[in-house]
């Protein structure tokens, strides 16, 4: 199968990349000019890297000829800013994918599988877990947005018949995961800690999220990318909540270091616990997560170690 990653230098894309490589299937990866290609060291050598500007429609026109599906990871925000510049949110990533939507049906591209948030798109919860047929409410432009794009890829295949499928991701957290981001509590935990530096945690730590490992995540998009599926949209997370204090306390374990821990004013932002109901995906795409946290931290305390304190 001939696979274009958008977005594939980056933390899942790579993964992504390097899971689609060992099936033997064809990879074309579209990025940012100018990102750094690091994750995909071990992959360069097998992989068509291709950068450009997703909005552009020359750029992409070109990056669909030969493709039977195409892996959506790209997004021009993220939750916590996304409600500064709505507009952007919408020029960016709204028009970029209805005009890709439009040229890969053009280009006789078989399948799009899509990237969405199992954090936002649903809102505040109004019962936990969290399944596939909870009401969408989301309150930030991000959410928004991803909803959005879901419904335009329902349009383009009753329009046009193209096939598609979304994977509502909870918190993937792993290696390749930028430890100095904005985004990922557990590696951005874990680095403080390997630094001794302080981590800040808003409220008084019980605030709960399903965080899960990037390679069950990798399996979950590999088998959609390569298999029918009776869904379009499924629901890929642990299937718990786990509490930012239980994730302290399992980094203690695990790296035998005690956090060093700042607890300020809590958030009106933050709902207190949310977690996706994974029941979908275990019946209908036999997936399941198999990495505990206290492994997946491990994996993630074992890489950190090896980089360069930037």
């Amino acid at each position: 199968m001939n696979c274009l990653v958008l977005g594939g230098a980056g933390f899942i894309g790579s993964h992504i990349v390097d899971a689609l490589l060992e099936q033997e299937h064809k990879v074309r990866i579209y990025d940012r000019p100018r990102i750094d290609t690091g994750n995909l060291a071990e992959s360069m050598a097998h992989i068509e890297y291709v950068s450009g500007d997703f909005t552009k429609a020359s750029d992409i026109t070109t990056i669909l000829e030969g493709i039977d599906t195409v892996v959506h990871l790209v997004s021009t925000t993220i939750p916590a800013s996304s409600n500064d510049v709505p507009v952007y949110d919408v020029e960016t990533n709204i028009a970029g994918t209805v005009r890709l939507l439009e040229l890969a049906k053009d280009a006789g591209v078989k399948k799009i599988v899509f990237a969405s948030s199992g954090g936002t798109v649903y809102g505040e919860p109004l019962h936990i877990p969290i399944p596939e047929t909870h009401p969408n409410n989301p309150i930030c432009s991000y959410g928004i947005t991803k909803l959005a794009i879901e419904k335009y890829l329902h349009l383009f295949h009753h329009l046009y018949g193209l096939d598609y499928s979304i994977l509502r991701i909870a918190n993937p957290y792993g290696e390749r995961q930028n430890p100095s981001g904005g985004l990922g509590a557990i590696t951005v935990f874990l680095w403080k800690v390997l630094h001794g530096e302080p981590i800040t945690i808003w409220g008084n730590g019980e605030v709960a999220r399903d965080y899960f490992h990037i390679s069950d995540l990798v399996r979950a998009f590999v088998r959609v990318i390569e298999d029918a599926t009776p869904s379009r949209i499924y629901n890929i997370g642990s299937g718990r909540a786990y509490s930012l204090n239980e994730i302290l306390a399992v980094i203690q374990a695990v790296t035998g270091k005690v956090p060093i821990v700042n607890y300020t004013p809590a958030r009106k932002l933050d709902v207190p616990v949310n977690y996706l109901d994974i029941t979908r995906a275990n019946a209908e795409l036999s997936w399941t997560p198999t990495i505990t946290l206290e492994q997946g931290v491990a994996k993630v305390w074992s890489w950190l170690q090896g980089l360069p304190r930037t």
